[in-house]
Formats: C-alpha cells, structure tokens, sequence
C-alpha cells in the first residue's frame, strides 16, 4: 500500500520543496542508503593523539578560540544515524521535523560543545585567483613551506599529508616558525574538522589568509560559520539523489539571523524550536521560502568574488 494512502497528504505550505526531498523517494520505497561521511582529519588526529601539544601551542590555541574544537578531538560518526537525521531535516526551516515538534542545531550547541564565538565579523572573504607558482608562494607566506609541484589541487587545494607533515608536537623556538605551525594546526582544525571540504581528502587554502585575521582581531563569528557549513550541508544531503569556552551569551543563541561562511548564507530559526531554550513553543510562521534561492550559491565558476559584497 503507498505509505501516502496511510499518512495523508502533506501540508506544502510549509514543506514546499517535498518533491526534492530525499524522503519522497523513502515513501516510494526507492532508496534505502546510508550516508557516508566525507573526512579528512584522521591521520591529523592520529598524529595529535602521538604527543600533546606544548604549552604554548595549547595558549595560542586559547587565543583564537580553537580550543574547545581541540579538546573535544575527532568525533565518531554514527553513519546511520546521520542518515535518519538527514531524512528528517528540511532545508524550508533548516529543523529537523520529528513527531515530536521541530528540533535544530543551534547557536548555543556551537559555542557550548566547541566553545567558539558566535557574535563578531562574519568569516567570508575572496576568492583569490592564482596560479600554481602563486599558491606555492602564498604557502610560503603564511606557513613557511612551498607544496611541491602537482601537490595543489583543483587550484587552491592541498592534502592534508602535506599539511600534517609541518605539525610537529616539539615546535621550534623562534616565534616566527612556531606561528606557521599554528596556522598550519588551525587550517586543519577549521578545513579538516570544522568545516571539511566535500572531496574529503582535501583542505582549502582560501581560508589561510582569513585565518590571520582571526588570529590577529579575535573579533570573528567562527561559530555562526561552522553552523552556516553545517546547516548548508543538511539541506545539500536532504536533497535527492545526494548522497576552554569563552563567556556565554543566551540572548544571542536565540537570534533569529543569517549565517555567514564565505559563499554560504544559511538562516539560524531558534524561534521554530523554543523547547530547546526551556520556553513554550508557539505556533511558528511561516517559512520564508526566498531563503532557498541562497542554496544555488557556489563556489564554482565564481573566482574573484568579494563574498563580503
């Protein structure tokens, strides 16, 4: 019997994008997969699980609001309970519709589980257009090293061995050298772990320079970045044929906002899941559904784009 004759039809005003989601095909009874997830952190930990950092690097690591991210480690995926999770996300709320009510990640799970700043200058840039030897130049700027020739790839790519090499538990004593390595260490951390790169076996190294901003002004939503990627990759998987804290701010987990993270824009909706701040839940209005025109937004074919503009 189609599942739809059971359940009824559903309410498209709300869930108007039904006829892209992945669940249309799960009633149909066409797909039965698990999702996997793409990493490129493994041997970066593996290595980080070798020695502890020193002193110095775990303080830098303070300064920048990385460390929560480092102390938490590599997280183990339940492959299929992300799955679930994904069958039940919809990208017109970014929520999770249970029978229960609605659910999210929000602002608060960020900075409470990793401890970054959720308020500042949104994490976006340009994306530079160079060739190879500029890249191996650029490498050598902001980390100290030039990737050998054919390393890069797509363009502004790197594997993560060759980055993993340059991290080293006994850093050198010249303040100069020990920054590279923390650049390299906080790539890593935001390209490999916080924000991993679709291919997933490679980081970005658009995102170094940007890194350096960080470093130097602190003043920078890191948190609304990682849970803009987040909220950005849900809605991309939902879609068919898709495979030491800082102090606490309540008032702005409930924010009702845009995320920010380079390319992508992704709404923060808190006020669709009050229960999860200990409130009552009204009645939400509805979706506004100009927001999914943001999820056509790439990188692709856009080099040279000033995504702060």
């Amino acid at each position: 019997m189609d599942r739809r004759a059971v359940y009824g039809p559903r309410d498209e005003t709300v869930l108007s994008q039904q006829s892209q989601h992945r669940s249309d095909e799960i009633l149909d009874g066409d797909i039965d997969e698990v999702l996997e997830a793409k990493r490129a952190d493994g041997k970066f930990w593996k290595k980080l699980r070798e020695q502890d950092l020193p002193i110095r690097v775990q303080k830098i690591l303070h300064q920048i609001d990385f460390y929560g991210v480092y102390r938490c480690g590599r997280i183990q995926y339940d492959c299929h309970l992300i799955t679930a999770l994904v069958e039940r996300w919809r990208s017109e709320t970014h929520s999770f519709h249970f029978h229960v009510g609605e659910a999210t990640i929000t602002l608060q799970d960020v900075q409470v589980i990793w401890g970054l700043p959720i308020d500042g200058e949104p994490v976006s840039g340009t994306d530079l257009k160079r060739t190879s030897v500029q890249w191996q130049e650029y490498c050598m700027q902001y980390i100290g090293f030039a990737p050998e020739e054919g390393a890069l790839g797509h363009g502004c790519r790197l594997r993560p061995s060759y980055l993993i090499y340059h991290v080293s538990a006994s850093l050198p004593t010249l303040h100069t050298l020990l920054l590279y390595s923390m650049r390299v260490l906080a790539l890593l951390l935001l390209d490999g772990t916080m924000c991993p790169d679709s291919s997933g076996n490679l980081v970005s190294l658009l995102y170094l320079a940007k890194l350096e901003d960080i470093v130097a002004a602190r003043n920078y939503s890191c948190g609304s970045a990682v849970l803009a990627f987040l909220y950005h990759e849900l809605c991309n998987a939902s879609q068919k044929g898709k495979a030491a804290i800082g102090d606490f701010n309540p008032q702005l987990w409930r924010s009702i906002c845009p995320l920010i993270f380079y390319a992508i824009v992704e709404m923060h909706h808190p006020e669709r899941v009050l229960r999860q701040f200990g409130m009552m839940q009204n009645i939400p209005d509805q979706p506004d559904t100009r927001d999914m025109s943001l999820h056509k937004i790439t990188h692709s074919n856009r080099t040279g784009t000033d995504w702060v503009l």
